[in-house]
């Protein structure tokens, strides 16, 4: 026996069969109102918390450059603290200055003579005997308007020597030694004689140069600290 549903057998499925709403229209608004508030509730608290996630980063953020602002002026105050702690330095080193350059005044024109008498000697030819010599110093002299440079090649005082050698050849070696001598600057003779010793030849002269300021012994003069 076949049986057949009263679906079937009346042609329709229960997805075609009307759909009646009994329900009063202000019902289904009430629902949707409610459904809306809800909604809206529920964005207004998501607001609500990312704000407070605002204002306390935002709070957190205001601390930490309060922070760092109170240890750049604590750094501050410590550092105004040591260099007020320092400031007899500076007065130091200005006395120490000042006292500079009082000695460089007072002895910027020393000339270290008994190196001069050293060097000297070991520039003598063999030939040659110093009898007396007088080295006498002055105030260099300031270069003429618009002769640069000369300054360097200004006398600072003389040397004059007096000796005794075989002949004028000799006297000649004597000149050419202390010309090649920074320390001395344009040699010559004065006068010159021959004479003997014992039986032999021998020329007495008198010879002058001047004494150049590579003379200075410079030691008074240096920066402090050199």
């Amino acid at each position: 026996m076949t049986v057949v549903s009263s679906e079937v057998r009346l042609g329709m499925t229960n997805s075609q069969l009307p759909r009646v709403n009994l329900l009063p229209p202000e019902i289904a608004e009430t629902a949707m109102l409610r459904k809306v508030q809800v909604s809206l509730g529920v964005g207004l608290v998501a607001t609500v918390g990312v704000v407070g996630l605002l204002f306390v980063s935002a709070s957190h953020s205001v601390s930490s450059a309060n922070s760092d602002l109170d240890r750049a002026s604590s750094q501050s105050t410590s550092l105004i603290k040591q260099k007020a702690s320092y400031a007899n330095v500076t007065a130091t080193y200005d006395a120490a200055a000042a006292a500079q350059a009082q000695l460089t005044t007072a002895m910027g024109q020393e000339v270290r003579y008994s190196q001069l008498l050293h060097d000297l000697s070991l520039s003598v030819p063999s030939t040659v005997w110093l009898k007396s010599l007088t080295y006498t110093q002055v105030a260099p002299a300031a270069p003429a308007p618009g002769a640069a440079g000369t300054a360097a090649a200004a006398s600072i005082g003389t040397l004059a020597v007096t000796g005794v050698g075989f002949d004028h050849d000799d006297l000649a070696l004597w000149l050419e030694s202390l010309g090649g001598q920074k320390n001395y600057s344009d040699p010559y003779f004065s006068a010159s004689n021959e004479t003997l010793m014992g039986t032999r030849k021998t020329v007495n002269f008198t010879s002058t140069a001047n004494l150049t300021p590579a003379a200075l012994s410079g030691r008074y003069t240096k920066p402090l600290g050199d």
